[in-house]
């Protein structure tokens, strides 16, 4: 039986835990080939592992987002190897120190603002002809409520989601007559997973939904049609 995603390329950020892994063994197993990348090279190839042993297919570019030349030398990369990019999966970030917006420490901001925004960029810019040469390209950008609905001490995350909405909904509108492209937006909610653990310590994460219950939706959702610019938030 032929699965949903056989023939298609996926590239997801982040991909060597959490969401970001969670997502690419959900689109592998459906079929993609996933190209799996984050700065851990022992991560990834745990994934991978996992997605061969399912009977999927992945290949690892472990790299830096914030590095100057890095995403461009990975669409060089990919470019070589196959004509199009069917799924680009923005999931790679950074919390940062959680503070009042008059303590929030410059130089951190900037590390923050280049991986959760400006790396986003450079990943539209560097695969948008790769997308435009998909017959069904999608683009789903993970946010946070905090990027919509702003709350104390989490003034630099949520500038950064806030941000990464408005420019992946931009590119959405400028692209929608002239190509199959569609994007969507993920809020996935309060989830298990290594960055809720450390913005809230406390917290008993057995409570939790796992990253799974994500990346299966997020499969789900690419799977099917859907507006460009939707959004969707994913409840336990």
């Amino acid at each position: 039986m032929t699965l949903p995603l056989t023939g298609q390329v996926a590239l997801v950020t982040g991909a060597s835990r959490g969401i970001g892994a969670a997502t690419a063994e959900a689109l592998a197993a459906q079929g993609a080939h996933v190209v799996l990348t984050a700065r851990t090279a022992g991560g990834l190839e745990e994934v991978e592992d996992r997605i061969h042993a399912a009977g999927g297919s992945a290949t690892i570019a472990p790299l830096d987002l914030a590095e100057s030349d890095s995403i461009a030398r990975l669409a060089t990369a990919i470019g070589q190897r196959w004509p199009a990019l069917d799924i680009l999966v923005m999931n790679a970030a950074m919390l940062g120190e959680l503070a009042p917006v008059p303590s929030i420490d410059g130089k951190q901001f900037n590390q923050l603002l280049t991986l959760n925004l400006l790396a986003n960029q450079a990943l539209i810019t560097n695969f948008d002809a790769m997308l435009r040469k998909s017959a069904r390209a999608r683009i789903v950008a993970v946010t946070s409520s905090v990027g919509a609905r702003p709350r104390a001490y989490w003034g630099a995350y949520g500038a950064s989601k806030a941000a990464l909405e408005t420019l992946v909904l931009a590119y959405a509108d400028e692209v929608e007559a002239i190509s199959a492209i569609r994007v969507a937006i993920v809020d996935p909610g309060a989830t298990a997973t290594p960055m809720r653990k450390a913005a809230f310590p406390g917290e008993d994460q057995t409570t939790l939904k796992s990253a799974s219950v994500v990346g299966e939706a997020i499969a789900k959702l690419v799977i099917g049609d859907f507006p460009t610019g939707h959004r969707m938030r994913i409840d336990a």
